[in-house]
């Protein structure tokens, strides 16, 4: 599936399970915000970024190969907490989708 079909498809997915989940645009990025606060965006070199603060969870992502800390300017400006995982682990998208959402409603 193209990468943006699939982000949309969880954005849309986890929206209708719960009322504070949105699609959103931030970064100049299509996201996925939960009580109005970005836990995932999509890229447009076809990855998707996940809010991870735990790390744990953070390094089960990174373990995925390809996956790095999120860059999103790609100029060596890291983003703490996340984590960038490419298309070919999209099978794992809903799942870190889901992840950090918890994450988020943990700790709001």
């Amino acid at each position: 599936m193209n990468p943006r079909a699939r982000f949309d498809e969880i954005t849309d997915d986890l929206a209708a399970r719960d009322p504070d989940v949105k699609g959103a645009q931030m970064m100049g990025r299509p996201c996925i915000t939960a009580g109005g606060k970005m836990i995932a965006c999509y890229e447009a070199r076809g990855t998707l970024a996940f809010k991870l603060p735990d790390e744990g969870e953070r390094e089960k992502a990174l373990a995925l190969d390809g996956s790095r800390i999120y860059d999103p300017a790609n100029n060596g400006r890291l983003m703490g907490g996340w984590v960038e995982v490419p298309a070919v682990h999209e099978a794992k998208w809903p799942e870190l989708a889901e992840t950090a959402l918890r994450v988020r409603k943990e700790n709001a």
